[in-house]
């Protein structure tokens, strides 16, 4: 993982300019497909919205993130369904981040978590008990590791224990979903949106275990799942931002300049789009890490167990 720069000196509580110290902070870790896109804070004003009020009061600054659902569950991309070395390094990365922000902002920072796996089981073919485990050990790693700056939210903190993860999916899409039509139109007329869709399909295509129908059979139900895993996550993002309003939205996809979301890079990897979840770690001879699908990883090192169970790989 790419180490930073050193902080620069922190700026008084307050101060213009501490939106944008805090945004230069980020931008080292910005996920994107952009090219040429610069290093200043300058073509980020939305994010330099959501930063003047807490920086202007003095307060710490809270970031939201979707994601952290659940293993993929290609056995030929994870090493099971719960966290491993993998969701280990990237909650270390985002703890560390919000020590280095206070380096510039002296109230700091703290990372909601917003763990989505229940919001879309059913259409990534995930069993609910998988994400309820992976969701537990989540909890309990950010504990065991001493992330005091984490947290994690999840459907449990909106709709409690007693209904069903179905009836849960189902109020969230029905009181947060964008229509079906409107994403089919953005997907046609934006580019963003265009390479998001494409980007889901692959994944569920990539993580369909078991299907009876043709090769083309397949594709067609990935690309209708697609357009549902886009309502739900659209959903969730709205019935975030309505539990941590005015928070600074981080997102695990890669996002273009001017978008409302910043793409943030947890870890070194030579796809724009893999996560934690969907790979694993090869930790390589001079230390440096970075995720890869378990089949590249498998041939490249050797595994290594924490605890009874496989972490990662090694090369060499």
């Amino acid at each position: 993982m790419t180490s930073p720069a050193p902080p620069r000196p922190g700026r008084p509580v307050g101060h213009p300019a501490g939106g944008a110290a805090v945004l230069a902070t980020l931008l080292p870790y910005r996920r994107t497909l952009d090219t040429g896109h610069g290093g200043t804070p300058d073509p980020f004003p939305a994010q330099l919205r959501q930063l003047a009020g807490p920086v202007a009061a003095g307060e710490p600054v809270v970031f939201t993130l979707p994601g952290f659902p659940c293993k993929s569950p290609n056995p030929a991309k994870v090493l099971g369904h719960l966290p491993d070395e993998g969701e280990r390094l990237a909650l270390r990365f985002l703890d560390a981040l919000c020590v280095r922000i206070s380096a510039v902002h002296p109230p700091g920072a703290r990372i909601v978590i917003c763990s989505d796996g229940h919001v879309f089981s059913d259409l990534i073919q995930v069993p609910d008990r998988h994400i309820d485990a992976y969701a537990d050990a989540l909890r309990a790693l950010i504990h065991d590791e001493g992330l005091t700056r984490l947290d994690v939210f999840d459907l449990r903190q909106v709709y409690g224990q007693r209904l069903s993860h179905d009836a849960k999916r189902a109020l969230v899409h029905e009181h947060h979903a964008p229509a079906l039509e409107t994403l089919r139109s953005l997907t046609r007329s934006d580019e963003p949106t265009r390479r998001l869709y494409q980007g889901i399909t692959r994944f569920l295509f990539e993580d369909t275990i078991s299907f009876a129908g043709t090769r083309s059979a397949l594709q067609r139900d990935c690309r209708r799942r697609a357009y549902g895993v886009m309502q739900r996550s659209r959903a969730w993002g709205e019935l975030i931002a309505g539990h941590h309003p005015g928070a600074f939205r981080l997102s695990i996809h890669p996002q273009p300049r001017g978008s409302a979301k910043f793409g943030i890079r947890l870890l070194d990897t030579p796809d724009v789009w893999l996560t934690p979840w969907h790979a694993c770690v090869l930790e390589h001879p001079d230390g440096r890490r970075e995720l890869l699908h378990r089949a590249d990883a498998e041939r490249l090192g050797r595994p290594v167990f924490h605890r009874g169970r496989p972490s990662h790989f090694v090369a060499g």
